[in-house]
């Protein structure tokens, strides 16, 4: 599949989940290439149709976007709700457990997913998966002692790789910590994996996110699929 393509599904996932929001509504709004088909839609519809809602966002760089043009980003402790939440996925399965992260926003978009009273994901359908793991697990830690967590990944097995930028320098998220990503391949028991990364001292969150989802609007070549997550 070309960029382009995949651009075109991206945007028409983008599209419909824009749908979702309505008048006065507060919605959580994700980060990366998927949600920013989302936000330019949301911004026309304000723009164009005098939509008004209340954003709420995951990174400083949906923020600019999104108030750019003129959408109200407050910030998540002014608000008591968040009625729904629209944001990417890097991998999601069959259970609808998914992987996110490859932005480096994964810790406030888990804070902003667990306030909202619905999480919808939208992404293409290469991102659709059997098994989750094959896209690089992200956890983020904190700068202080994060090459002793390092090692104790590699000691049991998770083939850590600190993330550096194309300077080579340590990718710092929007509160300055480090991630680190976790070459497994395959995660066969998410949950117990889950449990041992958020025990570890020095990770502040990972990104796994399961069972969280209620709503996944996928990009196919043939029009947006929807898939709805029974167990919610």
């Amino acid at each position: 599949m070309d960029k382009a393509q995949q651009d075109a599904m991206k945007k028409a996932a983008g599209i419909e989940a824009a749908k979702l929001v309505h008048n006065g509504m507060i919605a959580g709004l994700g980060t990366g290439s998927t949600v920013r088909f989302l936000v330019d839609e949301l911004g026309r519809r304000v723009q164009e149709e005098g939509l008004q809602f209340t954003g709420v966002t995951t990174s400083r760089r949906t923020q600019e976007q999104a108030e750019s043009f003129g959408i109200k980003i407050v910030d998540i402790d002014d608000v008591d709700h968040i009625d729904v939440t629209i944001d990417g996925a890097d991998e999601v399965d069959k259970d609808f457990n998914g992987i996110k992260g490859g932005g480096a926003a994964l810790l406030w978009e888990k804070i902003v997913a667990t306030n909202s009273n619905k999480i919808v994901w939208i992404v293409d359908e290469s991102k659709v998966v059997d098994t989750i793991g094959k896209f690089p697990l992200p956890v983020e830690v904190i700068p202080f002692g994060a090459g002793q967590v390092v090692k104790k990944f590699e000691a049991k097995g998770y083939k850590p790789v600190l993330r550096l930028d194309a300077d080579g320098k340590e990718v710092r998220t929007d509160e300055n910590n480090f991630v680190v990503d976790l070459h497994l391949e395959r995660i066969d028991h998410p949950t117990e994996l889950a449990e041992d990364l958020i025990n570890t001292v020095g990770v502040v969150e990972h990104g796994l996110f399961l069972n969280m989802v209620d709503t996944v609007i996928v990009g196919n070549p043939d029009g947006p699929r929807i898939l709805t997550n029974s167990n919610k």
